[in-house]
């Protein structure tokens, strides 16, 4: 359907992210994959949502000059909200198990950003889903963690594995944006380029 209306542009997708990869698969799309080494620091002062704006634009950035005509790249990032600040991928054990445990018995945010860019063009979308745990053990924490080492994660858990089945209460949104991207909206998004 949208495959063959996109026939005359090609999709890159700028991210390593497995899920990604297989979102785009799944939406029945043709794309391909180019990566770049980005840092990923922002300015402090920014605060939820305007941290995934910037970031995933910063990733697209990255490419200027690059693209051809009909090219369009794909980049993205996803952060959870929690307190007031944003939990990245955790750094080891010790930090996952923090981040895991004060989200437990509490309601949290995950935001994701995508930023479609041409060879003149850049278009910002976003999305926020809310995600509430039930109360949780250690004794569950740590096995998620010591298992699934959830360290490529934001917020250090995947909602589509073990711990997603077995610690969330209630999901308000889109799912599939906690996973790392608001395929709806980016399906949506696409269908207006043709």
């Amino acid at each position: 359907m949208l495959k063959e209306k996109l026939k005359k542009y090609t999709l890159i997708l700028a991210s390593g992210s497995p899920r990604r990869q297989q979102f785009f698969k799944d939406l029945d799309l043709d794309f391909e994959i180019r990566l770049k080494e980005i840092e990923e620091i922002y300015p402090p002062e920014l605060k939820a949502v305007e941290i995934t704006d910037y970031l995933a634009e910063l990733k697209g950035n990255a490419f200027e000059g690059e693209l051809k005509e009909n090219e369009i790249l794909i980049t993205s990032d996803t952060i959870v909200w929690h307190q007031n600040k944003a939990l990245g991928k955790p750094k080891n054990a010790q930090e996952a198990f923090d981040m895991i445990k004060s989200m437990s018995n509490t309601t949290h945010e995950v935001f994701t950003s995508v930023c479609f860019r041409t060879n003149n063009t850049s278009t910002l979308i976003n999305d926020v889903t809310k995600v509430t745990f039930k109360d949780l053990s250690d004794e569950a924490i740590l096995y998620y963690i010591e298992n699934y080492k959830p360290y490529d994660k934001a917020g250090a858990y995947g909602i589509q594995e073990w711990f997603g089945f077995m610690a969330v209460a209630k999901v308000e949104g889109s799912y599939t944006n906690v996973m790392g991207l608001p395929t709806a909206k980016v399906y949506e998004y696409l269908s207006t380029l043709v």
